[in-house]
């Protein structure tokens, strides 16, 4: 009898140290987080974010695709509403962070919704009384340096990507941000020293490949200019792919599969 229980012990303890030994190489795993906003992450029924079908074009035995972006969110209130903060928590080194915002950077820096960052990717500030709280704005590029400085002291990989484009076409033409949020995204990069996708041409450019009439009908639908279907969204994963295999001595790219698994 006390051989048996002795038996049982041992293989116990055996038991629980291998799933102690797999539970410690998952947590081993990186993980990429994406951030960003409703292009990325859509709640909407019908809409999806490209964050939300990019997973399997990734070699998920190696590395996990967590994505944190939220709808309605710009760089400034991504931080202020402390989203970025609980995302900080949880990276550690060797993660990666991909980084899209610029789309509701843009109106009134107070009343309503209260999302605009200053323009540019300068250091410039402007203090306001918000709804009763008293904030200091910063332009768009301080909120992505802040971003990418974070991620980098954890010990992380980050890489900026500009925003996706809208559906706006102009004489047979998508609509670039390369002036604004697309430049300033560049900017930003640049100045820390990290890697950056021009996602914003790199899916016009495909959009006008398709052809107007294609993308307006299977990637976006009739409802609005911003926000796509299932076919856009997997269409722009595939974009942002396209622009991560292009980055030179980018560690992600070595997790990239050649083809997606599965966009279910």
């Amino acid at each position: 009898m006390k051989l048996l229980t002795w038996v049982l012990t041992v293989s116990i303890v055996i038991i629980a140290s291998a799933t102690f030994a797999a539970d410690s190489t998952n947590s081993s795993r990186p993980t990429l987080f994406l951030i960003g906003d409703s292009t990325v992450k859509n709640g909407t029924k019908g809409q999806v974010g490209w964050g939300q079908v990019i997973a399997p074009w990734f070699d998920q035995a190696k590395i996990t695709v967590t994505n944190r972006a939220l709808g309605g969110r710009s760089s400034r209130t991504y931080l202020n509403e402390g989203l970025w903060s609980k995302v900080l928590a949880d990276v550690k080194p060797g993660d990666f962070v991909l980084m899209q915002f610029g789309h509701n950077d843009g109106g009134p820096l107070t009343g309503g919704r209260a999302r605009a960052s200053l323009k540019g990717n300068g250091d410039e500030t402007q203090d306001v009384a918000n709804n009763g709280t008293n904030e200091t704005i910063h332009t768009y590029g301080w909120y992505m340096r802040k971003y990418i400085s974070d991620t980098k002291a954890k010990g992380a990989t980050p890489i900026v990507l500009s925003l996706v484009p809208r559906n706006i076409w102009k004489e047979g033409k998508v609509a670039r941000a390369a002036n604004d949020y697309g430049k300033w995204a560049a900017e930003a990069a640049k100045a820390q020293g990290v890697q950056f996708v021009d996602l914003n041409e790199i899916i016009a450019r495909h959009y006008e490949e398709a052809g107007q009439k294609k993308v307006q009908e299977e990637y976006f639908g009739t409802e609005d200019h911003t926000h796509t279907l299932q076919a856009g969204a997997e269409a722009n994963a595939a974009s942002v792919v396209e622009g991560i295999k292009e980055l030179k001595d980018c560690p992600l790219r070595k997790y990239v599969l050649a083809q997606p698994t599965s966009s279910k």
